[in-house]
């Protein structure tokens, strides 16, 4: 039986979701009274069942108190990682630092972990059952995290066979059917293939999963001319979440265009496997015209990469100066396995700012999409600065062999630095324009500072549109 490899984040919570914390989850008196029914319950329906169910793709179902009991000290573990390597849920944003308002936050709270510790702490007792919140309800069809897409498009079967090396190959051009160019506001990816999640002991490479990543385009495809009007699109990760797009700056899928899969990256999972992915595409309506173009930046390094062995904390440092106004709409690290961190920093004349760190765990590679009244709005000139960390020892386990030096390349067991983010630019006129919507959105006044917008308190006078046919 197929089974969906990304579970959705759109099941049915039933009342679970409407309830506030204070409903779904009392605070207790002390810690020893905290329990299963009344507090932890909550917290593992909200953001942990979607996975650790009975045939989800998680390796242990934590449904019910008998399920979840003898796993209390992993629960308190891994979730009390916070935003490092092997944290559950996996999200990897630390709390401290940069901007905070993202879409999509799967980030468990300060409360919330420390309800989970003391549980487990202090005998994790099960409580009164019939305190207990609804089960939560989970469709038997492949669920996609962001609803139903408008469009599906399955590409080619790929057999991984149980004892392969990984592999990096091109794959098919499949058309998508669309019969009018349509406005895309998101897209999302899934694998779909033929193991019993029950028996993959993980979702990770080695696990369920054969697809670690995946690079693609669009474009319409002609026996006389080839490929032509391709599209770029942002790659498809192992455990990536949805890409929403800037909502002034929608990505364009052409009438009768093709997915031409352009790189797969396979491992084996230890068994035979047939697998495919799945792109679901969400379109603006019909009528919808783009007003902002996506920026052309890049940052990072993919050659010059010298990683020593048996070394933590190693650092890599990338530099761009950006040529146009430009807003950030998500903040995407890409390393592999020896990654733990990666901070992304503006600087702007004498003002330099972290917009953003999070950890990375190569088999959770996680995209943050800031809510849009929070994304960076940084002025033409400015200089963006990535750092990231590299952990070449034992105690990171996607590590092989610590004791290896390793340099850049494609294989996991090399390296890259890159930056994967959406980002779109602006004109003169549409950068005033956007600080000044913000201002009056988020009741900004001169006394305030916003991370990431460092002229977003100037009061700019609004500009007319460019005049191109004026003289010099």
């Amino acid at each position: 039986m197929r089974k969906s490899i990304c579970p959705s984040r759109a099941v049915s919570i039933t009342l679970l979701s409407l309830l506030p914390l204070s409903a779904a989850a009392q605070s207790p008196a002390s810690p020893e009274e905290v329990t299963f029914s009344e507090h932890v319950a909550p917290i593992l329906y909200e953001n942990c069942v979607k996975c650790h169910r009975g045939g989800g793709v998680a390796p242990m179902s934590l449904m019910t108190y008998e399920e979840a009991r003898p796993w209390a000290p992993v629960i308190k573990y891994k979730t009390g990682l916070r935003d490092k390597i092997g944290t559950m849920p996996p999200y990897y944003l630390e709390r401290d630092i940069g901007i905070q308002q993202v879409k999509d936050d799967e980030r468990l709270s300060e409360e919330q972990l420390q309800l989970i510790a003391s549980w487990a702490d202090n005998g994790a007792l099960q409580g009164n059952p019939e305190n207990l919140p609804p089960l939560p309800e989970f469709s038997n069809t492949n669920e996609w995290r962001l609803g139903e897409p408008d469009l599906i498009v399955p590409l080619e079967d790929v057999f991984v066979g149980a004892g392969e090396a990984d592999s990096w190959v091109s794959g098919t051009p499949i058309p998508t059917g669309l019969l009018q160019d349509r406005y895309v506001s998101a897209v999302d990816m899934r694998e779909v293939n033929d193991v019993d999640s029950s028996d993959a002991g993980g979702t990770i490479i080695g696990g369920l999963y054969i697809f670690h990543h995946m690079t693609w385009q669009t474009g319409v495809v002609t026996e006389e001319a080839g490929e032509v009007d391709e599209v770029g699109w942002p790659v498809h990760e192992l455990g990536r979440n949805p890409d929403i797009f800037d909502p002034k700056a929608g990505r364009l899928l052409e009438a009768d265009a093709s997915v031409i899969p352009l790189t797969y990256h396979l491992h084996s999972n230890g068994r035979d496997t047939n697998g495919h992915m799945e792109l679901g595409f969400y379109f603006h309506p019909e009528d919808y015209e783009p007003e902002h173009q996506r920026a052309r930046w890049s940052l990072g390094d993919g050659l010059n990469i010298s990683i020593q062995g048996d070394v933590p904390e190693q650092e890599l440092h990338s530099y761009t100066v950006l040529q146009k106004h430009t807003k950030i709409s998500s903040f995407e690290p890409h390393l592999h396995a020896p990654g733990a961190r990666t901070c992304l920093e503006a600087i702007w004349g004498n003002q330099i700012e972290m917009l953003a760190c999070a950890g990375y765990d190569h088999n959770w590679v996680k995209q943050y999409t800031f809510e849009d009244d929070y994304a960076p709005l940084l002025p033409e000139g400015t200089i963006l600065h990535m750092i990231g960390y590299m952990d070449n020892v034992g105690s990171n386990p996607n590590v092989i062999d610590p004791r290896n030096w390793s340099g850049s390349g494609n294989r996991s067991i090399t390296n890259m630095f890159l930056h994967l983010g959406q980002s779109v630019e602006l004109t003169d006129e549409q950068f005033v324009k956007e600080m000044a919507e913000r201002r009056e959105r988020l009741g900004l006044t001169r006394n305030d500072h916003q991370v990431g917008c460092p002229l977003c308190m100037a009061d700019i006078p609004l500009l007319g549109p460019e005049d191109d046919t004026a003289d010099d």
